[in-house]
């Protein structure tokens, strides 16, 4: 991942920014989906208070693990294809 000397270079370097942007953005939409599936019927419906606020307790507890679930797959997913394909060999050119 690395190109001479240890340093990152500007097309790795934009690459990471993007996929760490994409990790926050799609973790970020999961989670929001999540807490609507699970909450919203609190909202929208006249439920009994007990259920109401058991639901809204569960999407808000819920949605952080998505959110941080999302970003770590994402992050790990980008980080494992950015390895060399045989580790321990090295290419022709070095």
């Amino acid at each position: 991942m690395y190109a001479h000397g240890g340093r990152r270079t500007a097309a790795q370097r934009d690459a990471a920014t993007i996929e760490i942007g994409y990790a926050l953005v799609s973790a970020t939409f999961a989670a929001a989906v999540l807490f609507g599936a699970l909450a919203g019927p609190a909202f929208l419906f006249d439920l009994p208070h007990l259920l109401s606020k058991a639901l809204l307790r569960l999407g808000m507890a819920v949605a952080p693990l998505v959110f941080v679930a999302r970003v770590v797959s994402v992050l790990v997913r980008f980080r494992q294809s950015a390895q060399p394909s045989q580790p321990g060999r090295t290419s022709p050119d070095s």
